[in-house]
Order: C-alpha cells, then sequence, then structure tokens
C-alpha cells in the first residue's frame, strides 16, 4: 500500500528562519529570503533568511566586539557555560530529533543519536579546555621555554547539510571552548536546527556576540565569510571542489583553514573474518544515515574465496533494509535529502548499471511512489575504473569487488583520490596492522565500523580535506601559540662590532 507523502510535522515549526547576531534575531539587510522544502513532500515548509555579504559584515562587527571580553574569560568559567549549553541539547532531545530527521530526512532514531552526540561535544570540550595544560621546555640551568596559547580571534565555521546539528557542535564546542568567538553559516538545505541554537546559547549565558549565525547560499553568505578580512581562520566541511574553492579564495589573507571534505572510504574484508560481524558493520556503515555520510565504507573489497557469498548476502540484506518515512521508528533509510541530490545519486544508479552488475536494490520503493526515497542499491564486480568505484555518491549505494592477496587489497583501497576513512576485517591482527599502517587514510578501524573516540584527530588525506579536530587538535586550530623564552643563567652574546 503507499505511503502518503505528507511528512509528519513536529510541533513548533517555523514559519521564517532568521538570522542570530549580535544576540538578537535579525532578517537580512536586503529582506532577501529563501525556502525551505522537506524531503518527503518536497514542498516548502518555511522561509529563510538569505544572507549577503552586510549581513556577515554585522556578524563579524558582533563578534569582534564581545572577542574581549570573552577571550579573557577564564578555562573554568567558559567550561561551566559549555556544560550548560549540553545540559539545554539534552533538555531538547526530541525536539531537536523531531526537527532534524523533518528536516534532512533522517530516519527518526538515528536523528535521536545525533542529539546526544551533539551534547557529549559539548561536555567533552569542557573537560578539555580545563584540563589542557601548556607546554614547557627546560635547557639545564640556563633556560626554560614555555608554550602560550590564546584565541585565535574570529572564527568562521561553514557546515554540510548531513547530520547538520551535531557536525555544528562539533565545531562549535572547540571554538568557543578555545575563547574565540564566530560566525556560523549552516548548510540552506537543512537550517531547521540551527534555529535552536540562540535559544539554547541564551539560556546557557553565552554572552551576546560570542556566536552569530547567518543563513544564506553559500556562494553568497558562505563566500561573504570566507573573504571577510576579519575572520582568519575557516572551519569548513563539505565537498572537496568546494574546499579547493575555499583554499583558493583564502590564500590572499593567509587564513588558517581546517577541511573535512569528501570520502570513498574502502571496507577491506578477508576471508579469516568474522563474516557475520563484518557484514553487520558493512550494512550499517554505508546505509545508516541514509548513505549521506562522509566516512561510510562505499567500496567493498572481498578476498575471492568468500566473494561470491558474501556479496549475495549483502544483496539479500540490502534489500530487507526498510525504507519508509522518517519519522516512523521502524525506518533504517529515510528520504535523501533533497530533490537535486536524489537526482544526483540516481545518476549514479543509472552509471554503475552500465559500469558493473546491480544485485540489490537502485529504485525507488513501491509503495514509497513521492519524496527522496531510494532502496539502497548494491553492485558487483566493479571494475577499479568505473565512476561509482572511484567518486563519491554520497546516499545509499555500494561498489563491491573482490582481490586476490594483501597486495591486490592495499592497491585497490588506495586507487581513488579521497583517503577519509578505511575499515579492515580480518582474523589476523598482524595482517590487520599491516593493512591498517597502508592504506592511505586519516583513519582506519579494525573490525569495527566508525566508533569514534572524541579524543582522536578526525581528518583524511589526499582530496580528502586538510588538517585535523577532535580533541586537543581542535583546541589548537582555534588558538594561537606562542613561544616564551626565559633565560635563567648568565647570557654569553658574542660582542659584534665591541
Amino acid at each position: 500500500m503507499p505511503v502518503p507523502s505528507t511528512p509528519a510535522r513536529p510541533d513548533g515549526l517555523p514559519e521564517h528562519i532568521r538570522h542570530w547576531i549580535g544576540g538578537a534575531f535579525a532578517d537580512s539587510v536586503g529582506g532577501a529570503v529563501f525556502d525551505v522544502i522537506d524531503p518527503v513532500s518536497n514542498s516548502r515548509y518555511a522561509t529563510a533568511s538569505a544572507g549577503g555579504a552586510a549581513d556577515v559584515d554585522k556578524a563579524v562587527e558582533a563578534a569582534r566586539a564581545a572577542f574581549p571580553a570573552w577571550a579573557a574569560l577564564g578555562n573554568r568559567e567558559r567550561a561551566t557555560i559549555l556544560t550548560r549549553i549540553a545540559d539545554a541539547v539534552e533538555a531538547r532531545e526530541d525536539k531537536l530529533a523531531e526537527f532534524e530527521s523533518f528536516d534532512s530526512g533522517l530516519p527518526i532514531t538515528q536523528a535521536r543519536g545525533q542529539a546526544r552526540r551533539a551534547a557529549e561535544n559539548f561536555r567533552y570540550f569542557a573537560d578539555v579546555i580545563v584540563a589542557l595544560g601548556d607546554e614547557a621546555f627546560r635547557v639545564g640551568d640556563q633556560q626554560i621555554n614555555y608554550v602560550v596559547r590564546t584565541p585565535a580571534g574570529v572564527a568562521g565555521l561553514i557546515t554540510p547539510w548531513n547530520t547538520p546539528f551535531m557536525l555544528e557542535s562539533w565545531k562549535l564546542a572547540p571554538a568557543i571552548a578555545s575563547g574565540c568567538t564566530l560566525v556560523l553559516k549552516p548548510a540552506e538545505w537543512t537550517p531547521l536546527s540551527a534555529n535552536l541554537w540562540p535559544e539554547i546559547f541564551t539560556e546557557a549565558g553565552v554572552p551576546a556576540g560570542v556566536v552569530n549565525i547567518v543563513h544564506g547560499i553559500g556562494e553568497e553568505a558562505g563566500q561573504a565569510l570566507v573573504d571577510h578580512p576579519d575572520v582568519p581562520l575557516l572551519s569548513f566541511t563539505g565537498s572537496t571542489d568546494t574546499g579547493r574553492h575555499i583554499m583558493r579564495c583564502s590564500a590572499d589573507g593567509l587564513k588558517e583553514l581546517s577541511m573535512e571534505l569528501g570520502g570513498k572510504s574502502p571496507v577491506v574484508v578477508f576471508a579469516d573474518a568474522d563474516l557475520d560481524a563484518a557484514l553487520d558493520s558493512v550494512v550499517f556503515g554505508v546505509f545508516s544515515l541514509n548513505g549521506e555520510r562522509c566516512t561510510a565504507g562505499s567500496r567493498v573489497l572481498v578476498e575471492r574465496p568468500i566473494y561470491e557469498e558474501f556479496t549475495r548476502r549483502l544483496a539479500e540484506r540490502a534489500e530487507k533494509v526498510k525504507v519508509g518515512p522518517p519519522s516512523d521508528p521502524a525506518t533504517e533509510v529515510g528520504a535523501l535529502v533533497h530533490p537535486e541530490h536524489y537526482a544526483r545519486v540516481m545518476n549514479y544508479v543509472e552509471i554503475g548499471q552500465r559500469e558493473a552488475k546491480l544485485v540489490a536494490g537502485g529504485a525507488r520503493p513501491d509503495h514509497l511512489p513521492e519524496g527522496n526515497y531510494l532502496q539502497p542499491a548494491v553492485f558487483s564486480d566493479v571494475p577499479r575504473d568505473a565512476r561509482i568505484f572511484q567518486e563519491e555518491i554520497f546516499g545509499p549505494v555500494v561498489a563491491v569487488a573482490a582481490f586476490d592477496d594483501e597486495a591486490e587489497a592495499i592497491e585497490l583501497a588506495n586507487a581513488t583520490r579521497y583517503g577519509l576513512a578505511g575499515y579492515v576485517w580480518t582474523g589476523d591482527l598482524k595482517r590487520g596492522h599491516r593493512i591498517a599502517h597502508a592504506v592511505a587514510s586519516g583513519m582506519v578501524w579494525i573490525n569495527s565500523h566508525n566508533v569514534r573516540d572524541l579524543r582522536t584527530p578526525f581528518g583524511g588525506v589526499k582530496d580528502s580535506g586538510l588538517g585535523r579536530e577532535g580533541g586537543a587538535h581542535s583546541i589548537d586550530f582555534f588558538s594561537e601559540t606562542k613561544i616564551v623564552h626565559v633565560m635563567l643563567g648568565e647570557v654569553h652574546t658574542p660582542r659584534f662590532g665591541a
């Protein structure tokens, strides 16, 4: 029976989403707006202020005005505020999850997980900023050198449309903890949950101007933030092409950049692996969050003796994945975020059918005649030069290929321009370590899916980005460090010109 395309509307949906500048809501200087649609009906449910250069100027001015007092605040005082932010996020878990699911198409059960993770980001960085000490270097009895860490200034944060609230928290928490003030530009496809931040920050006692939010189209609001001369550092998560553009635009200003970009992560499965556990991990890793995740294991490389069995079982599981309305607790894959993205993913499915063998899914489920729905797709016998093997699809689509030995597994794993994550499944831990060290990526998991420790560095190599965030690495990015040298003994300086 077909499912109605009318989405379950959460209570409290705003009719208009406004900027948050200097502690107050604001419309765009020129009054411009854009439509916000939901991915189930693809119809407008709200408008949002469309920021431009003038709005970014106002936000940066507010952030600069708030910077001296916020930077001077003690780490313990800032940590107390971060903890209150975490409490406020947790108190809104249900509302936040409903907003996120409605706006992005994420299954409601997975959206709830994002809300909890967002709160944990603030708690974690509250702990980090209090516990983090400065380095000191002693040179015998003659000299001591110590490092002074200071906030870097006004930070520009540009965040993606997948799991938007959680990824915003990932950048907001360390920036605030470090003593920076900031301007956040949320993704225009999913601005709804960002509309909860002003209430949260006000309740937690964040001073006006510390956090400013400018909505808008990337080419306008995002570009103005990238170009602004009073924004010395930018943290960006998004596509590789956009990352390249930001690098070019930031060159003249020598801006500090941290960029987490695209991924085409391999999952290497050896014949001696726990196949049930590996299968569970592969299915979850590429199809959870609707497949719209940068670390998705979207290339599955399977040792030839188990290739046929593993591919068959993977296809069977993909066919049974429950695709349905995001608000249904039983849904495992919801609606893709936007009709433009849905068309892009479907185009890759068409391309894949010319390059390899489609063994599962790849079409709209019969019971969902409208909305951005796709039954997870599995392609087998995918050649290494296929576009579906090489290019990031960012949807519930997986490419499977066989390998004969370790050398070929490493070669195939490294055969793309991306290098964000990797996954290895084997009963031989020595081999697991060998493969993990040989795979060109910023992160590798052995016998696990993407279970991340907040203390660890997050980021990629090659076209998957530059820099690292997470733990102390995030504090380092949002800080400037200065080394102070102090002589303790007699100074013996060559007397030139004496």
